[in-house]
């Protein structure tokens, strides 16, 4: 049996670590990408947001289809399946 005996925080890791960069949030039912603002434990902000309708090659640095919302929006992590930078 292998156990894990020794826990380290890291800092700047996750959500946390990508605050005030353009981040991609994959949810159950869309695709989101905005600028991270804020974080709590139970949604993120993102200012400049976008939802995405068609992401084209990932290896693209645009979305194919991206639509900009008005307004900053709210994305509930209970619906967030990954994230990261991705594109743009």
């Amino acid at each position: 049996m292998k156990k894990l005996v020794q826990v380290t925080e890291v800092e700047g890791e996750g959500l946390m670590g990508l605050m005030g960069q353009r981040i991609t949030l994959f949810g159950q039912n869309y695709i989101w990408t905005g600028l991270l603002v804020g974080i709590n434990d139970t949604f993120v902000k993102l200012d400049n947001p976008s939802i995405v309708y068609e992401t084209g090659p990932f290896g693209d640095s645009e979305w194919t289809d991206a639509q900009a919302l008005p307004k900053s929006i709210y994305v509930m992590l209970a619906a967030v399946e990954a994230f990261g930078l991705v594109k743009g």
